[in-house]
């Protein structure tokens, strides 16, 4: 199943509707009601431009017309208008365009790509398409696309000093030349043979000391509740963020594996569905509603400004982030003796395949008394009682 497609604005366009049209943090596209095809492209830093979209041998195409600035709309509409009459006629004006110069600047094709794929293809197109604004765009945006040489992505990595910051800006932008490629607008991607840079996999999970100095901090923030269901279950973030009152039935949080469009559902990372025990100390957090989102308007990154906040406080040099609060009950699920085989099918963190469908149900009881005996345990930590006796899974079935 897709991800459901970007909702379209559109309107009778008037000259004073386009100076008042606000940008917002990515660029967005105001369809004119008036003349078919006709839209005007806002960009994060308030430049307007025309752009004349059709369909050619069933895709989209993007014929870029102007500045709208420059370009008055009464003269948009009569160019979008004879683009039309061409595309009637069988020509591309598009393809016919881009033979003369290219595939245009690389900001064209990075708007073309998220319009065209990223919003139905890509769960993380937000992040990947401010990472591209925020470091590419700036350095390439005027550039032609098809100038772009293997020298100047490495002067980009270089530029950004993070490691992973600078490996998830060069995984953007290579998405980008990919599907170019892919759509046959340019002949290759620049990225390719790139180094990333190497770097070691996160290990910090909280000591059993610092469990009870967590635990009360988080009870001074509009993300505590949040923050401790995520230690509690060790789901990932984004679905802790997402959880729904409608997915929580019979004491189970069922996660579908797919979107949900109507309830603002994601789906899950894996696409795989999951079920999820829920001991009393988290209903007693997340309440008893049925409907709507277990924590309003919450999302991964106030999370981790929340638990930067909170290691600042605690004077914690070495950061925890929310992934290492999952990364936390996993090692509880494997300290506690039940198996990394028990940890990953309870975090969901699974190869897929049809017996997956089989062991939601073969190991609910299992993963249910798992769950307890986890949640347990964190708690007794949470309370200062890190003697407290845990019954081991093979006295309890």
């Amino acid at each position: 199943m897709a991800r459901p497609k970007h909702v379209a604005r559109r309107r009778k366009l008037s000259e004073l509707g386009i100076r008042k049209a606000k940008p917002e943090r990515i660029a967005y596209l105001v369809w004119d009601t008036y003349q078919r095809g006709l839209a005007l492209r806002v960009q994060p830093t308030g430049a307007r431009s025309w752009v004349a979209i059709y369909r050619f041998h069933s895709r989209p195409r993007w014929f870029h017309i102007g500045d709208a600035g420059a370009i008055a709309l009464s003269d948009a509409r009569k160019l979008a208008q004879r683009i039309a009459m061409a595309v009637a006629e069988g020509k591309d004006p598009a393809a016919e365009k881009r033979a003369e110069r290219g595939a245009g600047t690389f900001a064209d094709l990075a708007a073309r790509y998220v319009e065209q794929y990223a919003k139905r293809k890509n769960k993380s197109w937000k992040q990947a398409a401010y990472l591209v604004q925020r470091f590419v765009l700036p350095r390439w945006g005027k550039l032609q696309a098809a100038s772009i040489a293997r020298a100047d992505v490495k002067a980009l990595r270089a530029r950004i000093e993070a490691p992973v910051l600078a490996n998830q800006v060069l995984a953007s932008v290579s998405a980008i030349f990919g599907w170019a490629m892919k759509e046959e607008i340019l002949p290759n991607n620049p990225c390719k043979l790139v180094e990333r840079h190497e770097v070691r996999s996160r290990e910090r999970i909280l000591s059993d000391s610092e469990v009870p100095r967590f635990w009360p901090a988080f009870d001074r923030l509009p993300e505590g509740p949040a923050l401790k269901v995520l230690l509690l279950l060790g789901q990932r973030p984004g679905e802790i963020c997402h959880m729904r009152h409608e997915h929580i039935v019979d004491g189970w949080w069922e996660l579908p594996g797919h979107p949900v469009a109507e309830l603002g559902w994601p789906g899950t990372k894996n696409a795989q569905s999951h079920r999820v025990w829920l001991p009393k100390a988290v209903k007693e957090i997340i309440g008893e509603a049925t409907t709507g989102f277990v924590f309003a308007k919450g999302n991964v990154k106030q999370l981790s400004i929340a638990m930067r906040g909170v290691c600042a406080k605690l004077g914690i040099k070495d950061k925890v982030t929310p992934h290492d609060l999952r990364r936390t009950f996993s090692s509880k699920v494997t300290g506690l003796g039940f198996g990394r085989e028990c940890m990953n099918r309870l975090t969901n963190h699974r190869e897929g395949g049809i017996g997956d469908i089989y062991d939601r149900h073969r190991y609910s009881e299992e993963n249910k008394k798992v769950m307890e005996s986890v949640v347990a345990r964190i708690l007794a930590l949470a309370e200062g009682k890190p003697d407290a006796k845990v019954v081991p899974l093979k006295k309890l079935v």
